[in-house]
């Protein structure tokens, strides 16, 4: 008996997508009927994938009809993939493309995430450029982004994307669902280089441990970092504990809307509903020695919104902001950047320590000031952070000599 599946978005406002329908039949080998505005262009290409995942995926019956809008190969493998799946539940096999050199670099527990990019993992045409907006961090998010029927598509988009798409140094991030959904996420990424997992809703430092010890065991030789996420009144409350709760933890961040609806009230840009529970992710994430992330700014079209939200964030001390449109990007960049009297101040600190370093000095001063250790150590990471970012030249040693 033939059985059916199909995957994908079809209609002339698709774009850099496709959909594919499988048929699944007792005899006739594979048959491929393609449409679409490339066939004509790329149609013996398209042709020599669909045979080649035919194998990799164990098919050797069924006709595919191909209605493909621009999409590129790593696109119409995953809708090949999983309409072959949709059909027959029980295929366990995958269809996987070369891994791009392109996409093997690794990441660092302390670089910036000042901004991370949230992309929908159910829409491929917003992968292919977003690396060139420079974020520091690219998302994509298999969790609220993504409606229930498409989880299993979206699972295929993320895992080849993160085989094929150049993300042009962004450090690549996927945020996967909650509880054992969650957990079957981390087998389609867990292997194919993703840097870091966002953990959704956490409440219980328990959460962050389970999803560590999955990663384990599926890619025991990769360092794959956490970032878990606070999104209620409990999370908030046990929010150094959550931080501190395994060792991959490298980054604390807090996501406002959840959190409002949780305690009962609306999210607000003056931002006093949810003054304590930032200030308990601030406090939470260095007390555990990692990064507080603040939550995305919701209003794509107020620039000066997002620059005083960031601004304000900075003041409490957070080090990042969730970005949903490439044009926040360098707002958010810039209003987290060291000013010019930052840079000016915690250079003169730095060199006053590194002085008194020399004289085998025991106190630090700077004039008639004495200066302390976490004064030195915020000023430090005031200059690191201005060289990283370009705002001081990485010789400014040499400069003073």
């Amino acid at each position: 008996m033939a059985t059916r599946g199909e995957a994908g978005d079809r209609g002339p406002k698709v774009r850099s997508d496709g959909w594919i329908g499988v048929e699944i039949r007792d005899e006739g080998g594979v048959e491929i009927d393609l449409s679409g505005k490339v066939a004509a262009m790329y149609g013996a290409s398209i042709r020599e994938l669909i045979v080649e995942g035919c194998r990799q995926l164990g098919v050797a019956n069924a006709r595919i009809e191909v209605e493909d809008q621009g999409a590129l190969p790593f696109v119409l493998a995953a809708r090949l993939e999983t309409a072959v799946k949709r059909a027959l539940p029980d295929c366990s096999e995958e269809f996987l493309l070369p891994m791009s050199p392109r996409c093997e670099y690794a990441s660092t527990r302390d670089r910036l995430r000042r901004t991370r990019l949230y992309l929908p993992g159910s829409q491929p045409k917003l992968f292919i450029n977003a690396g060139l907006h420079a974020p520091d961090g690219i998302i994509l998010d298999l969790e609220d982004a993504v409606a229930p029927p498409e989880k299993d598509a979206a699972c295929a988009l993320v895992r080849n994307a993160l085989r094929s798409v150049d993300f042009h140094g962004a450090e690549r991030m996927v945020r996967i669902n909650q509880g054992e959904m969650g957990l079957g996420d981390l087998a389609w990424v867990a292997e194919h280089n993703v840097h870091v997992i966002l953990v959704p809703k956490v409440e219980d430092p328990e959460q962050v441990v389970e999803v560590g010890e999955c990663l384990a065991g599926l890619a025991p030789d990769r360092e794959i970092y956490l970032m878990p996420i606070i999104e209620s009144a409990l999370g908030a409350w046990k929010a150094r504990e959550i931080a501190a709760a395994h060792p991959s933890v490298v980054a604390l961040a807090i996501g406002l809307e959840d959190y409002t609806a949780d305690i009962g009230t609306q999210r607000t840009l003056e931002g006093t509903e949810s003054f304590w529970a930032r200030s308990q992710v601030v406090n939470g994430a260095r007390a555990a020695g990692v990064q507080p992330i603040d939550t995305v700014f919701s209003d794509v079209t107020d620039m000066e919104g997002l620059r005083a939200s960031v601004v304000e964030a900075k003041g409490l001390g957070f080090v990042g902001k969730g970005c949903i449109h490439p044009r926040q990007i360098p707002v958010v960049h810039e209003a987290l950047a060291p000013t010019g009297p930052e840079i000016e101040k915690a250079v003169r600190i730095v060199r006053a320590f590194e002085e008194a370093e020399r004289q085998g000095l025991g106190v630090v001063s700077l004039g008639s000031k004495m200066i302390d250790a976490p004064v030195v150590k915020r000023a430090q990471t005031t200059v690191e952070t201005a060289v990283l970012v370009g705002k001081l030249d990485a010789g400014w040693r040499e400069d003073h000599a």
